[in-house]
């Protein structure tokens, strides 16, 4: 039975969140990932499967180290969805900003 995952659930997490930081500047071992954290390697190993299932990191062997490394393509496609609701909030930002200067001039 293949585990599906939700990649929003997914980048909720903090940690996760974090390993995406990591990895989108260099492919990295879980080790060196674990390093990085306070967490148990067993943990970090879990973030890493669940980033993996929901494709948003890839895996690549190099000799015996597996290296993970960020899937641009997969957070594109979150960027994507994403966009829409920035531009909704941006708008609604510089409208109220608007309304506080023109309050600002009142007073």
């Amino acid at each position: 039975m293949e585990i599906r995952r939700d990649v929003f659930q997914a980048i909720a997490d903090p940690t996760r969140r974090a390993i995406l930081s990591l990895v989108a500047i260099q492919a990295m071992t879980p080790g060196a990932i674990a390093a990085n954290f306070d967490s148990s390697r067993q943990t970090i190993s879990k973030h890493i499967q669940i980033l993996t299932e929901c494709e948003l990191l890839k895996q690549a062997q190099n000799g015996r180290e597996i290296y993970y490394h960020l899937n641009p393509k997969k957070m594109k496609d979150v960027s994507d969805f994403i966009e829409p609701f920035r531009q909704m909030w941006e708008d609604r930002f510089n409208k109220l900003e608007t309304i506080m200067k023109n309050y600002k001039d009142i007073i």
